[in-house]
């Protein structure tokens, strides 16, 4: 069951608040009876109509897309900078889940099913998000410890973290190590680096939950796999 003008707003028919403007002006029928009680709550048995045109819900879709650099995580910009849906063309109204910043790359998850999208990008939910890191300098055990245990941002400690795969580079002076947190605060891997006094050169989310970019170029996308779909929404529920 679900409100609603969640459901004519999925339709795609209008926006959630047009919608509930048009329930409490008359213009909504449930079952051939017409309906002005915002909230009332409906399922997909249920016959919809709006002004006598028949609402059908609009069928989910889920994609994973190889994000590349220059791209922003957004459904529109306003500094006129391509976006993500630049790459996943599709006549329903998808939108990412979560965000990766304009110069960092990797796996993207995109959907119109707003449930979904609440359950991935939400901190209390324990999906892992792994990513490749390049920084300045060379990262120490002792500044890999303290990743781990959490460092301060903003006030605020973040969650325990995993590094692993440490290598150096002698030449250039600079590290790489892969790091998997739980949370996605605003440019998080970045500045948990900072911290510990190393700048980040690039970025690359190579996992998220269960999806990788196995068999994936920059800038391809696909559909997720009903496995992939099952245990991202296990592991948010576990």
């Amino acid at each position: 069951m679900e409100r609603l003008q969640k459901v004519i707003a999925r339709s795609g028919y209008c926006s959630r608040r047009k919608a509930e403007e048009l329930i409490a002006a008359g213009k909504v029928t449930v079952n051939g009876d017409t309906v002005t009680l915002l909230g009332t709550k409906v399922s997909y048995a249920d016959t919809v109509t709006v002004n006598g045109t028949l609402i059908e819900p609009e069928e989910f879709v889920y994609y994973v897309l190889y994000k590349p650099e220059g791209y922003v995580s957004t459904t529109d910009d306003d500094k006129g900078r391509k976006t993500v849906l630049d790459l996943v063309p599709n006549e329903k109204r998808i939108y990412p889940v979560g965000r990766l910043d304009y110069d960092t790359s990797g796996v993207l998850l995109l959907t119109n099913d707003g449930t979904f999208a609440n359950l991935m990008a939400s901190p209390k939910h324990k999906v892992d998000k792994e990513y490749l890191v390049k920084m300045k300098g060379f990262l120490r055990k002792h500044e890999s410890a303290q990743l781990a245990k959490g460092v301060f941002i903003d006030g605020h400690k973040t969650r325990r973290a995993v590094i692993k795969n440490v290598t150096y580079h002698k030449q250039t002076e600079t590290s790489f190590c892969h790091i998997i947190i739980r949370e996605g605060k605003y440019h998080q891997v970045k500045r948990m680096f900072e911290t510990v006094g190393h700048e980040v050169i690039t970025l690359k989310r190579v996992r998220y939950g269960v999806v990788t970019l196995d068999g994936m170029k920059k800038g391809e996308f696909r559909l997720l796999k009903p496995h992939e779909l099952k245990q991202l929404r296990h592991m948010a529920n576990s």
